[in-house]
């Protein structure tokens, strides 16, 4: 059956230069074994699959697939999602606002102005984070010598989980971000491995701070994401919490992988928190599946 399809550029305004993620129209009757096979087959680090809502509240629902696994939520790939569901024609219920339905719940997704969906600028309100705990001092000492760092050079580290498993890890500056070299050969742990890395530029910079995402894959090598927005959403949380961070701010990801990527990060007054960027269709046509 060939249904619509499209990859969609999202977190950089420079052409090409975010995280793409490929997004399946009208998915209905395809089964998890065939999505998944599909994903792999992209290669890209996240595709998804529209599908009708099955909660009233919902615009429309999605389900997302790694190479690997499916995820309950991933950041970029709802903003490349809601952009094209709404390029397709989708209207949401509600005007400014698309609700998206995914494993982890009900995600809003707005524009910073919500009269024009259209021009590519959308974000995410954060979702909860499940895990929320300080890492254990002698794990740490493993996430240490993955990142090929002291033990000391690590100013802070919490974990920030909202559904992939991040755990972030705070170092002295934005340089010292790009400086690590990790290699995850260096992890004894069980199981995959994600790692959020932030250090903060000097006041007056572009942008307010460098992220890396490092995470190891099934056979024990590394994936670097270009740009991550579910990383970004619960870093945003775990750094304004704490006061290290005030919203507004840009923050910069992808410089080590070629990559130009902008997150922007807005606080409602009542504490949400909106995980936002540019989002461009360069790939549109349909797929036999």
């Amino acid at each position: 059956m060939r249904r619509p399809f499209r990859q969609v550029d999202v977190f950089s305004p420079e052409p090409l230069a975010g995280n793409p993620v490929a997004v399946v129209h009208d998915a209905e009757g395809l089964s998890a074994e065939e999505m998944q096979r599909f994903a792999r087959w992209t290669n890209l680090s996240e595709t998804t699959f529209v599908l009708p809502p099955s909660d009233p509240a919902a615009d429309y629902r999605v389900r997302i697939f790694t190479l690997a696994r499916e995820l309950p939520f991933a950041g970029h790939p709802t903003l490349g999602t809601c952009h094209a569901w709404l390029e397709a024609g989708g209207a949401p219920r509600r005007e400014g606002v698309v609700v998206q339905e995914c494993a982890a719940g009900l995600v809003q997704v707005r524009r910073r102005d919500p009269a024009d969906f259209h021009r590519g600028l959308l974000a995410f309100a954060a979702p909860p984070r499940v895990r929320t705990e300080p890492v254990d001092v002698s794990y740490l000492g493993q996430v240490a010598a993955v990142l090929g760092i002291g033990r000391g050079e690590v100013v802070d580290a919490q974990w920030v989980d909202n559904g992939p498993g991040w755990m972030a890890v705070l170092l002295a500056d934005a340089e010292a971000v790009l400086a690590v070299e990790p290699d995850f050969g260096r992890y004894a742990g069980e199981g995959t491995l994600e790692i959020g890395m932030v250090g903060f530029y000097p006041d007056g910079s572009e942008c307010a701070c460098e992220v890396r995402a490092v995470l190891s894959d099934e056979r024990g090598g590394m994936i670097e994401d270009p740009v991550t927005g579910s990383l970004n959403a619960s870093l945003a949380q775990w750094l304004l919490e704490t006061g290290r961070a005030e919203a507004p701010y840009v923050a910069s990801q992808g410089t080590r992988v070629g990559r130009a990527g902008r997150v922007r990060i807005d606080r409602d007054p009542d504490g949400a928190v909106w995980v936002g960027g540019a989002t461009r269709t360069w790939v549109t046509g349909e797929v036999d599946l």
